[in-house]
C-alpha cells in the first residue's frame, strides 16, 4: 500500500529555507498578523522542528505546519512569500492530514512572536510521524527521514526497535503503520546506526 509521505508536500522550488529565512518570513507573519490586531498560532511539524528546536539541520525545503486562523494566515503566507522570493507553498497545511489524534504539542524550544505563538509536536509524536513516512531519500530528490529519526531515537533514549515501534503504535493504528517504517527502524538497530 503506497502511504502518502505525511512529512512532506510537494514543492516547486528546490531550494531550502535556512533557519534564518524561517525565522525572517514567521516574524514578519507575526507583524502582519499584529497589524490586524490578531495573535496566530502555528503548529510546526517535519524538518522546520528539526531546525528551529533542535538545530540538527541547517535547512528544510518548506515549512509543514497546521494553522490559525487560517484564511488571514494563509493569505498573509502568500504575501510575505511573494514579498521575500520564497516557494509558493513555503508555509503549507498538507501535513493536517496526517495530525495524529492524540495530537500532543509543546513549545519546546522553538521562538516565539508577539503575534504569533508557535507550538510543535512533543519529540515522540514527531518521531512517530517520521517513522510513518520513512522516507530513505532517492535520486528523484526525494528527501530522506533517517537523520531525523535516528536523531529522534537518540534524543529520546530508545534503546531497540521495538521500543521505537511501540511508540509509533501509541500515535498511530497498527494497521496504518507501513511495513517500511518496521523494516526501517529495525535496520537502523541491526545495522549499528543506533
Amino acid at each position: 500500500m503506497n502511504v502518502p509521505d505525511p512529512m512532506s508536500t510537494s514543492s516547486s522550488s528546490g531550494s531550502a529555507l535556512t533557519r534564518e529565512a524561517i525565522v525572517g518570513a514567521l516574524s514578519a507573519l507575526s507583524d502582519e498578523l499584529g497589524k490586524q490586531g490578531v495573535i496566530g498560532e502555528i503548529c510546526l511539524f517535519g524538518g522546520t522542528v528539526m531546525v528551529l528546536a533542535f538545530n540538527a539541520r541547517l535547512s528544510t525545503k518548506d515549512v509543514d505546519a497546521i494553522f490559525h486562523p487560517t484564511t488571514l494566515t494563509r493569505e498573509l503566507v502568500r504575501r510575505i512569500g511573494e514579498a521575500r522570493q520564497l516557494p509558493p507553498d513555503w508555509l503549507n497545511d498538507g501535513v493536517k492530514r496526517f495530525v495524529s489524534a492524540r495530537h500532543e504539542t509543546t513549545v519546546g524550544n522553538l521562538p516565539q512572536f508577539p503575534h504569533l505563538r508557535l507550538t510543535m509536536p512533543v519529540p515522540e509524536y514527531l518521531l512517530a510521524m517520521k517513522c510513518m513516512a520513512a522516507r530513505v531519500g532517492s535520486t528523484g530528490g526525494e528527501g530522506s527521514d533517517i537523520p531525523d529519526i535516528v536523531f529522534l531515537i537518540r534524543h529520546l533514549g530508545l534503546k531497540n526497535a521495538r521500543a521505537v515501534l511501540d511508540l509509533v503504535g501509541q500515535y498511530y493504528p497498527e494497521n496504518r503503520i507501513p511495513m517500511r517504517a518496521q523494516y526501517l527502524v529495525e535496520g537502523l538497530f541491526e545495522e549499528g546506526t543506533i
